[in-house]
């Protein structure tokens, strides 16, 4: 059986691909997508144009050829009957915007959607609702929560909700929305109480009911009872137990028609945790780049005279495994030269089979894409080789001051000995799952520091997109740093195609029962 997805606030399209590949009892195909974000949006329509040339050749070269070179022309003229096809898919519009919201309700009714055959899935914005966005949002003067339409976003979902009313929908939105407040009530309740009755929350009571349901417990809501009595943290996925190489903490409901009267009995089901090291190693090694006078042998001095004084310095701090650690790792600096733009086959994938390994592989790549290093300060270069060295002798990242003890590694901030900077400086570690990958990754990469301390840089876009499970031949669009948002916005693509599994069970349940 063949499902139709409308995938709402879509970003480059981590949901979307989770369910498009799911390979099972159904099958789901995405009719509509819509995307604010300029340079998400031309990702997710090279998505769309990648999955609809699947099995032609001729058009498949034309994708290789313009992900293997700059001057290769884009896929589109020379396919355009797909291209035509992708565009009509993924949708440039802001939800929320009258015109896109008239634009978006004339392309459902187009694709002829049938209710028992429809899901919906997506991710309203999440800014208002993270712990980050609401610390940034108390320290401006003239906020008010109430005021802040980011937090009424979520009714646009509803108002699709209720328009074409699916058999099942999936919506994700970062931990942060189970402690929001507006008006001094619980963001989260009102939430649930709208999504059970999607019609009644807008003011046009239908009938329409959906039990919301935990993909990792048995607790579910139904239209009537009561949010306080829910264990809200039941609803939140911690993606490191489910195959992903990243402890990302999400809230992801799982919405079910009430008349289907499923049991929620299918959930997700744990797996061993991955690694960094199972997740990027087989990637290149590549030296970072310096933001002036980047050349290898200026690059090889700087690094390794920033690593003799922190050496030196532990030496003289009576520091002697810490000044053991670093003259060895020293000696690999220099070894590691590249910047990016390699073969894909420069570098074997892990030997061990793993489901990662056959989800993001492509034996048609000839190059990594979205694999290069950035610029940065030759100031922050000794900070990151010492934190990765410090993550190698302490199976831990460096937190505070009183971690950086050596010269030169406090950086230029007032208040750097007051605590507020606790985590200012994070390597992510050889053999645990990655920390949450976040669009803070496209500032400046302090939080992101690659475990390495021969490559002294942090993750590139390639190897955060690792981490969040998108195969290798998905081709972010943009600039760098856009690229970083899209990729630190996603659903992890893997654990999209878990939800995928579970909702083609309860869908095949569905099916059985009529």
């Amino acid at each position: 059986m063949k499902y139709k997805i409308v995938d709402l606030f879509a970003g480059p399209g981590g949901l979307g691909e989770g369910f498009a590949s799911y390979k099972g009892d159904a099958s789901f195909e995405i009719a509509v997508s819509a995307e604010m974000e300029e340079s998400a949006h031309r990702t997710l329509t090279l998505r769309s144009f990648f999955r609809h040339i699947k099995g032609d050749q001729k058009a498949l070269a034309a994708y290789y050829d313009f992900c293997h070179s700059a001057e290769a022309p884009h896929p589109g003229t020379k396919i355009p009957s797909a291209w035509k096809d992708a565009q009509a898919e993924a949708n440039k519009l802001t939800l929320g915007v009258p015109e896109d919201n008239a634009r978006l309700d004339e392309l459902i009714v187009k694709a002829g959607l049938q209710e028992e055959e429809t899901v919906l899935i997506g991710g309203p914005p999440c800014q208002a609702y993270s712990l980050v966005g609401r610390s940034r949002n108390r320290g401006k003067e003239d906020y008010v929560a109430e005021d802040d339409h980011r937090h009424f976003l979520y009714r646009e979902y509803l108002r699709i909700l209720d328009t074409t009313r699916p058999a099942v929908f999936v919506m994700e939105n970062v931990k942060g929305i189970l402690s929001s407040k507006v008006n001094g009530k619980l963001v989260f309740h009102d939430i649930l109480r709208d999504l059970a009755e999607p019609g009644k929350a807008l003011g046009r009571p239908d009938g329409l009911r959906y039990t919301i349901h935990s993909l990792v417990s048995p607790v579910n809501f139904k239209a009537g009872m009561e949010p306080d009595f829910i264990d809200a943290n039941a609803f939140i996925i911690e993606a490191e137990k489910y195959g992903i190489p990243q402890a990302r903490h999400r809230v992801i409901l799982l919405g079910v028609r009430e008349e289907l009267n499923y049991d929620g009995r299918h959930m997700l089901s744990k797996s061993d945790p991955l690694t960094v090291d199972q997740a990027i190693f087989s990637l290149p090694q590549l030296r970072s780049r310096l933001s002036t006078e980047d050349t290898d042998d200026h690059w090889r001095f700087v690094v390794q005279e920033l690593a003799k004084k922190l050496q030196v310095d532990a030496e003289a701090k009576g520091l002697d495994q810490l000044a053991l650690r670093l003259r060895g790792e020293a000696i690999k600096l220099g070894l590691t030269l590249e910047t990016g733009a390699l073969r894909y086959h420069h570098a074997k994938l892990p030997e061990s089979p793993s489901r990662l390994v056959d989800w993001v592989k492509d034996e048609r790549l000839e190059v990594w894409l979205n694999h290069e290093s950035r610029s940065h300060m030759a100031s922050d270069l000794g900070r990151y080789f010492y934190a990765a060295v410090f993550g190698l002798l302490n199976r831990r990242t460096p937190k505070g001051h009183l971690d950086f003890p050596l010269a030169g590694l406090a950086p230029e901030h007032k208040n750097w000995e007051s605590g507020k900077f606790i985590d200012r400086f994070r390597v992510q570690l050889h053999n645990l799952p990655s920390t949450t990958v976040t669009s803070h990754i496209a500032k400046d990469g302090h939080y992101f520091i690659h475990p390495d301390p021969s490559q002294c840089r942090s993750l590139t876009v390639r190897e955060a997109a690792r981490l969040q499970t998108f195969p290798d031949n998905y081709f972010f669009q943009g600039n760098r740093t856009q690229q970083y948002h899209q990729v630190g916005n996603a659903v992890p693509a893997l654990l999209a195609n878990q939800i995928a599994g579970v909702v083609s069970a309860v869908l095949s349940q569905k099916k059985q029962a009529n």
